[in-house]
Parts: structure tokens; sequence; C-alpha cells
């Protein structure tokens, strides 16, 4: 590791991908006790949303919401005070594709909730309403290197101000025409309640700190999980979930410019 060091603790984990529809079911996947499974993922319906704000989520929202309800189930008043990250590596592409169809055609007429949902941050906004936080909030993007960037975000914010952090990494498939130009084949979303100290429910520490890239990591190939990590920019967590479900071990993630992002598991 080459760069300031970031000691935090995980206290829970949300996962909502096919074959991968929650932790406990991912946890004997990534321990290699059950085999992967290349499911198809059911529309979720998220549970903390008023329901009209359930009927604007996109596909996108509703695939964080699978993670994030979650990693805070049964904690909800806790849930409020905390700080969050978002991130996705293009956004929601569907919404896009929509608005740029509605603007080619001849009335030109672009629905005033599609472009609510069209900007970034979208998910996060959805997440406070929610929640009812009123804590800081960051949604970023960093392509093919979103997961790293984003468990940077977190742990540096984790760190230095000493919040509890959640982080919430998705991406969800992209259709034609836009996967012509960019390819997500499976959706997958994860979200990591990251705290600066351990509780009794933390699930182990982590020590994280930027470094050089190297070789770039593999996922649970035993698992057949290398499909999904390869075929979706936020499943490029799922090497640091199969040291979380292991208790032991590290990831690299890559990040911008050349770098990564190392991250080491320790037991509580």
């Amino acid at each position: 590791m080459g760069g300031p060091v970031s000691r935090l603790f995980v206290e829970t984990v949300g996962l909502f991908a096919p074959g991968l529809s929650s932790w406990q079911e991912g946890c004997a996947v990534l321990q290699g006790r059950a085999p992967w499974q290349d499911e198809p993922l059911p529309r979720y319906q998220p549970a903390l949303l008023p329901a009209n704000e359930r009927r604007r989520a996109t596909a996108l929202v509703r695939l964080a919401f699978g993670a994030c309800e979650q990693a805070v189930a049964g904690r909800l008043q806790e849930a409020a005070g905390l700080a969050a990250v978002f991130a996705s590596s293009g956004g929601d592409y569907a919404i896009n594709d929509q608005i740029c169809r509605a603007l080619a055609s001849v009335e030109r007429r672009v629905s005033p909730t599609q472009f609510h949902n069209s900007v970034h941050n979208a998910p996060a906004g959805y997440w406070s309403i929610a929640t009812g936080s009123r804590e800081p909030s960051l949604s970023l993007c960093a392509y093919d290197f979103t997961a790293g960037a984003a468990l940077l975000e977190a742990a540096t914010l984790v760190t230095l101000e000493r919040r509890s952090v959640l982080l919430a990494v998705y991406d969800n498939t992209i259709e034609w025409p836009m996967s012509g130009k960019r390819e997500v084949l499976r959706p997958f979303s994860a979200a990591l309640w990251l705290t600066p100290e351990p509780t009794a429910q933390s699930l182990c520490g982590l020590v994280v700190a930027p470094g050089e890239r190297g070789r770039e990591p593999a996922g649970a190939d035993a698992a057949g999980l290398e499909l999904l990590r390869r075929g979706n920019p936020a499943a490029r967590l799922l090497p640091l979930l199969e040291c979380i479900a292991r208790q032991r071990g590290g990831a690299v993630l890559a990040l911008p410019g050349g770098g990564a992002l190392h991250a080491a598991v320790r037991p509580c």
C-alpha cells in the first residue's frame, strides 16, 4: 500500500444480483458452499418509499434499493443518521435512452418524471426521501473504475469525518441501441454500512489504501462469478465481498489514472 491508510469497519452488507438476491445467499456462494446460478432478478418493490415515489422509481433506483434496504433492515432509525455515497458507472441509461428517443421524435415531448429521473443523483434523492435522512450524500461516476473510486470516497469520509456511511454501488443492464457502445450484461447492486469504530454487530474490519494497480484481480472463479464481475462495473466489488464473506484476505480495485485501491479484511 502506497497511500494514506484508512481503517474502518463493515457493519452490514446488502447484495442484490442474479443468483445473489441477498447477503445470506451471497455468502453461501462466495464461501464456496453453493454454486452460483445465473438467475434473473425479480422486479424489486422498495418497501421504504412512499407510494408516489415508488411509482416513479426507475429500474435503476429499484436495483439500488434492493441492496440498500437489506443493509439497513430493521434499523431504519439508525439509517436516517448515515451519510451516503451512491455510485454508478454511467447512471440511468434506460431513462436517458427514452429521453433521446423523445427528443428525436416529431413532438419532442420529454416527460417531467423522466427528466427528474435522468440526473445522476436520483437514487440518492429517493433514498433520502425513504429514510428521512438529512446527512450529506454524494453521487459519483468513474466508468469502469467506479467500484474502487466509491470505496475510496466512502473510506475517506468515514476516516476523516468519523461518521458512519452507507456505500451503494449499482449498475443495471444496458439495452440496444446504447449497448452497441457500452455493454453491461447483468444487473448488480451492493451496499455496505461502514463505521469508524467496531460495534457488537460488525462483520469485519477493513484496511484501505491506494497503491499500485498490478494485475487485475479475478472474482470467485470456482463459483462462476467471473462472468458477473466482468459483465458489470459495479460487480468489480465482488472480490472484496468474497473476502468479507470468508473473513480473510484482501482485494485490489482499479482506480482511474492507473492506480488501485487495496482493501484488506481484518476479523473483528
